[in-house]
């Protein structure tokens, strides 16, 4: 049986995605890839408000955001944290052998600008990583005013994950001054996973020509010489390549505002029932993404119950990351996913509580 998807991804993939990842094999040095990567990439600038460079990579998102910490930290980054995933951003820093420090806030609250600030004050740092949308909590944190004090720090470079909220809401690059902007594809954008999409301004493909040991796979200087060509440095995913240039048509076409108003209101919707329901909602109040809801148990409800009896009818629903997991619950909300799709799941869960 399958189970529709309702967790922080992967999430629910269109079956017109899923057919036109079956298009025709072609060759990735052919003049058919280089049309249809430009196709893509053009989109993509487009979407993302951008001029600079938009490369794609075979991998998963930590694929390109480990590329980003190799490429761009030179001296030592610092690496904000408030969840599991930012968590292990720090922890994959270190793993490449650079020196960072960890900021880190309590699960539930977001990074403010206040703390970037004080951070980069010191002039200890050349590079931070952030998270825009922590989906182990459901915290979104304040993107432009985070920006807005990177602009004190022209010799930080920004490498900022919007793997959960790229397209749900208005992210423009440039204007933010995002020098690295890094998604996945399993999400917001609802295509199967496996592709990854990451921008690289001037500021950034200059720090890289001074960083050594950048390894070959995620070299962002390999990835600017294949770009010239409208190619990639190694053999890419063509079939989600393909998918990818039918979904952003499919975005186009509906409009890139009527999409992040969907975005919210459907994020509105599920907090709103959250509350109904006697749950509280985990985030600080004025952080809370768009993309997902997570709810605090309130009602001290055996959430994995809860997720074997959705599974038995037919969906998929997450009780609780990390160190939360049966303390809250997280429901997605993003992507294709309509208003209706997201009344079903509560609908179940509805049922499902008064059993409890």
């Amino acid at each position: 049986m399958h189970k529709k998807l309702f967790i922080p991804g992967p999430i629910e993939v269109s079956p017109e995605i899923l057919k036109a990842m079956g298009t025709p094999m072609i060759g990735h040095r052919m003049p058919e890839y280089a049309q249809l990567h430009k196709g893509v990439t053009d989109k993509l600038k487009q979407l993302m408000f951008t001029k600079e460079r938009v490369f794609l990579s075979t991998s998963s998102a930590f694929g390109a955001m480990e590329g980003a910490v190799r490429n761009l930290v030179g001296k030592r980054c610092a690496n904000f944290c408030n969840g599991a995933f930012s968590d292990k951003w720090h922890n994959v820093t270190l793993a490449c052998g650079k020196e960072a420090d960890a900021f880190k806030v309590a699960w539930g609250e977001p990074i403010t600008p206040e703390l970037v600030d004080s951070a980069l004050a010191t002039g200890k740092y050349d590079a931070i990583t952030l998270i825009h949308n922590e989906t182990s909590t459901g915290v979104m944190s304040p993107l432009p005013e985070i920006a807005q004090v990177l602009k004190k720090y022209p010799e930080v470079v920004s490498i900022i994950d919007t793997v959960s909220s790229m397209s749900a809401l208005k992210l423009p690059v440039d204007e933010l001054g995002i020098d690295c902007c890094v998604f996945g594809v399993q999400k917001a954008f609802a295509l199967p996973p496996g592709l990854a999409v990451f921008t690289a301004s001037e500021k950034a493909l200059e720090r890289a020509k001074g960083v050594p040991g950048r390894g070959y796979y995620f070299d962002f200087l390999e990835f600017l010489a294949a770009d010239e060509k409208n190619n990639t440095p190694s053999t890419p995913c063509i079939s989600l390549i393909y998918a990818m240039d039918l979904q952003l048509e499919r975005i186009f076409a509906e409009g890139l505002e009527k999409r992040w108003e969907r975005h919210a209101k459907m994020a509105e919707f599920m907090r709103a029932w959250v509350k109904e329901h006697g749950f509280g909602l985990f985030p600080a109040e004025g952080y809370r993404s768009v993309t997902l809801t997570c709810a605090s148990n309130d009602r001290g409800v055996d959430l994995g119950l809860m997720k074997k009896q959705l599974g038995e009818r037919g969906f998929a629903f997450d009780d609780g990351y990390g160190k939360i997991k049966g303390k809250t619950f997280r429901v997605a909300h993003m992507g294709d996913m309509q208003l209706e799709n997201l009344k079903e799941i509560t609908t179940e869960m509805e049922g499902i509580l008064q059993g409890l």
